[in-house]
């Protein structure tokens, strides 16, 4: 039987419960599917599900809850499926949608919706919520004072526009008229105890609105889930995986450090896209754990409590907090607790404050002047250990049950010794060929290439921002794309920084690749980055978007990203004829057309 049958006259289940089971066997892979197939047999076979009516909704009550989701990397879209599986579970009506698939004209029917939102870069709108953000913000947006809505914000506290997606969705929905019935929550980088509280209070107020319109759930509802299935690899159950090669790719006087990384995913079923990315969950190096510990006066060996279970302060630092990227918050509490002048003035500065924790790590925080903590002051002011996302630079159709990262490691001096990232020095210098490492897919759909193989693509990524890029041409390689493809690509010296140099001239030469052009900013008298590239050919870069090309850019948000924009306005100005206010226009229908892409950090 296939899908599309479930609902027809013969199927013993009801539209609600078809719909359910065409959702849940959208998001499995062909063995996960076996696995379900098998193990609800066995649940037949012993007569485990009993045979009770489906949950009815009251009539004369047509509340039901809405659940939208506005997601960059996949943080948000989790948050949305743990929450909606929960409502669901619970025996309520609720929706699931992405944004981008949303009806904009059923807004108005809505009685009570979620919106769980992600800020991208500095205060940007998600991709896929770019058209619902414009449309609750424009003249033709309704009166919503019918509503009763809530709203989960999810950003970056280092970030000076912090959840401002979320805050900005929240002040559209009050201003329509409608009502929150939960506050607003606006949560860092490690949410996930937040949100789970937060998703504890939603199903009590959940329960208190729906009691009346809906008929209790039969505890002998064996409920199906609606995302993770037990064999799905996922952030909260990640792959054990091996790595197979560590290989630095940068020349040997080159001022970068940048390896190319392949993990081995044998046997595990994961399945990935190209403009996916790896989670990757690291681990502390333990020598700079030692020093943090002692720099405050502990005992490494000291007995503390995570999560209800005792573990020793040190492996505690090594496994679960993050000691070695800075953050305002921690910042803000050390100074408190240490009575630095420096860093109480520093405090008083937001912006000085978070230029500051950008480039100083936990333990020169800590050096600024010595405060003696307990073991559990240290961990409550610490952030909780998250995973690094990593753009996949290999598609799958070419390296099979392989997945591979190109990284960039994150090393420099300072007058207290050489300073390393968590997560690259991890996987560049604290993991041995052959050893394991914990691993999961954050699947983009943000960042995919076009599904018409003839449409041709631009690809902008300087330094490490060539990964997806090299997915991307892998995977157009694979399928004998007629579509022109077209590389930009930068970096620092041609002889030591040219990532990946034999296999993009072999493109080249071999038509794969249409045109292949390059910026190195320190071989000439003058720097070229890749945004001069694209103004010394911005007659073919209108033309090729006017003929329908898909533009990509992936790196640096803070500056690469901002100047290829910059760039993008200025060319559809000068070649276009428009003026600032349409090339604006035409730049963000580029992007609701998903034919001006980004993948930016």
């Amino acid at each position: 039987m296939l899908l599309k049958d479930l609902s027809g006259f013969a199927s013993p289940l009801s539209d609600n419960q078809a719909n359910q089971l065409k959702q849940a066997a959208s998001e499995l892979s062909p063995q996960q599917l076996a696995w379900v197939s098998g193990y609800f047999y066995g649940i037949s076979q012993n007569h485990a599900v009993a045979s009770v009516p489906e949950t009815q909704v009251a009539v004369g009550t047509p509340s039901q809850l809405t659940i939208i989701f506005a997601s960059q990397t996949g943080n948000a879209k989790g948050v949305a499926k743990q929450l909606h599986a929960k409502v669901v579970a619970e025996g309520f009506e609720a929706k699931l949608y992405d944004a981008a698939d949303y009806k904009l004209k059923n807004l108005k029917n809505e009685t009570h919706l979620i919106v769980v939102a992600s800020t991208n870069g500095e205060g940007e709108v998600p991709d896929n919520a770019i058209e619902f953000y414009d449309y609750l913000n424009s003249k033709k947006a309704p009166k919503l004072d019918k509503l009763q809505y809530a709203v989960v914000g999810l950003g970056d506290s280092s970030y000076e526009f912090f959840c401002q997606t979320g805050k900005d969705f929240d002040a559209a929905l009050s201003k329509l008229g409608a009502t929150p019935f939960l506050e607003r929550i606006d949560c860092d980088v490690d949410y996930e105890s937040p949100v789970a509280n937060w998703q504890s209070q939603a199903l009590s107020t959940i329960g208190e609105l729906f009691k009346e319109s809906n008929v209790e759930a039969s505890n002998g509802v064996v409920q199906l889930p609606l995302s993770n299935s037990a064999s799905e690899y996922t952030k909260q159950s990640p792959y054990t995986a091996t790595l197979l090669t560590n290989q630095k790719i940068t020349g040997r006087d080159s001022t970068k450090d940048v390896r190319h990384i392949e993990i081995d995913l044998e046997e595990s079923g994961i399945t990935y896209q190209p403009g996916d990315a790896l989670g990757v969950w690291y681990k502390n190096d333990a020598q700079l754990v030692d020093s943090i510990i002692a720099a405050v006066g502990l005992d490494k060996d000291e007995s503390i409590e995570v999560d209800g279970k005792p573990t020793s302060l040190q492996q505690a630092l090594i496994e679960q907090f993050e000691v070695t990227s800075s953050n305002p918050q921690f910042i803000t509490q050390y100074a408190e607790k240490s009575a630095s002048k420096k860093l109480l003035k520093l405090v008083e500065d937001k912006n000085k404050l978070r230029e500051y924790a950008a480039k100083t790590q936990i333990i020169d925080v800590i050096a600024e002047k010595k405060a003696k903590l307990t073991a559990t002051e240290l961990t409550a002011m610490l952030r909780r250990l998250t995973p690094r996302l990593y753009s996949i630079s290999s598609a799958q159709s070419e390296v099979d049950e392989e997945v591979h990262l190109t990284v960039g490691v994150v090393e420099y001096e300072t007058s207290k010794g050489q300073r390393i990232g968590g997560a690259s020095g991890f996987l560049s210098n604290g993991l041995e060929e052959g050893e394991e490492v914990k691993v999961f897919i954050e699947h983009n759909n943000n960042f995919k290439l076009p599904t018409d193989d003839n449409a041709s693509v631009i690809m902008i990524g300087p330094g490490t921002g060539i990964a997806p890029f090299r997915s991307f041409l892998q995977e157009r390689d694979s399928r004998e794309a007629e579509g022109k493809n077209w590389l930009v690509f930068g970096d620092r010296t041609f002889a030591q920084d040219f990532l990946y140099q034999v296999e993009f001239q072999r493109y080249l030469k071999d038509g794969l690749l249409s045109q292949l052009d390059v910026a190195f900013s320190r071989d000439g008298a003058n720097k070229v980055y890749v945004q001069d590239k694209l103004k010394q050919n911005a007659q073919q870069v209108w033309q090729w978007l006017q003929d329908g090309a898909y533009l990509y850019v992936c790196g640096d948000a803070e500056r690469m990203a901002k100047d290829v924009q910059a760039t993008l306005l200025e060319i559809a100005q000068q070649q276009g004829g428009l003026d600032v206010e349409s090339a604006e226009e035409w730049l963000k229908d580029l992007r609701k057309q998903k034919r001006y892409q980004r993948d930016v950090y």
